[in-house]
């Protein structure tokens, strides 16, 4: 964690941040209750403690630039991001139909993606996203990474924006943190069995290709609590989970979250 003290004439202007300013990662920041804070552009809660939490994008190139607003006084800090390198991810032996969807199931797809854009778009005072999440899952494999650019079936296809664990079909899936459940769909077209937790301030988190869902929306969960069973829905070769990290409509590391 790096703590940074900034003086401006009669007021003390204090933040630090927890993370790393690469690209994909999550960052949580911490101030003086009651200061207003802007990302780039975009204002974002503060909450009563002084929380607020913020993303980087995967392919960002420019700094960020934080502005503190304390009463009539302000301080800007640029941060630079740094770059990452990304895989690249061979998958052969998935259905034609899931690679290159037929026609009949656009809206279909269209509708999915706007159930979980709205989910997403979720902007609440919580503040779960200050705990230190757990991973989801024991005992598995990780097959896939955050970033990685997709071959399906030899074709290039978008970055894959989650972390993929390996296990066997229905085990147990765990909430990495507290949070209330913004989604719950048994069978999207790509994302099969799909859960979508809200942590507060834009912060959520996804579970994929789930093969039974134990929570409903507008649940409350504890972390730790069973959410879920492994599955191979929608788009999968095998059983497997694929989580994902979101700030807003920004797609992050969900290894920025998880321990080591």
């Amino acid at each position: 964690m790096t703590l940074f003290f900034i003086f401006n004439s009669q007021i003390l202007f204090a933040v630090e941040f927890k993370g790393k300013f690469n690209q994909g990662s999550f960052i949580i920041g911490k101030t003086s209750p009651g200061s207003r804070i802007m990302i780039d552009e975009k204002r974002v809660k503060v909450s009563n403690q002084g929380f607020f939490a913020f993303g980087i994008s995967k392919d960002r190139k420019n700094d960020i630039k934080i502005t503190l607003f304390n009463e009539n006084k302000k301080k800007v800090i640029i941060k630079k991001v740094f770059k990452r390198k990304y895989l690249i991810q061979r998958i052969d032996g998935l259905p034609s139909k899931m690679v290159t969807p037929p026609k009949e199931v656009l809206n279909r797809i269209k509708n999915d993606n706007k159930k979980i854009v709205k989910a997403r778009a979720v902007n609440s005072n919580l503040d779960f996203f200050t705990q230190n999440f757990v991973k989801p899952i024991d005992n598995s494999i990780i097959t896939g990474v955050y970033g990685s650019q997709r071959i399906l079936n030899g074709k290039p296809r978008s970055p894959h924006y989650g972390v993929d664990f390996a296990g066997k079909e229905g085990t147990p899936i765990i909430a990495m943190a507290d949070g209330i459940v913004t989604l719950a769909e048994k069978d999207l077209y790509f994302t099969g069995g799909t859960l979508i937790f809200d942590h507060g301030h834009g912060i959520s988190t996804l579970y994929m290709h789930l093969k039974e869902l134990k929570v409903k929306k507008g649940q409350k969960v504890k972390q730790g609590d069973i959410i879920g069973t492994l599955g191979k829905t929608g788009r999968a070769t095998g059983p497997h989970l694929d989580i994902r990290l979101n700030w807003f409509d920004i797609k992050l590391d969900p290894m920025t979250i998880l321990p080591k």
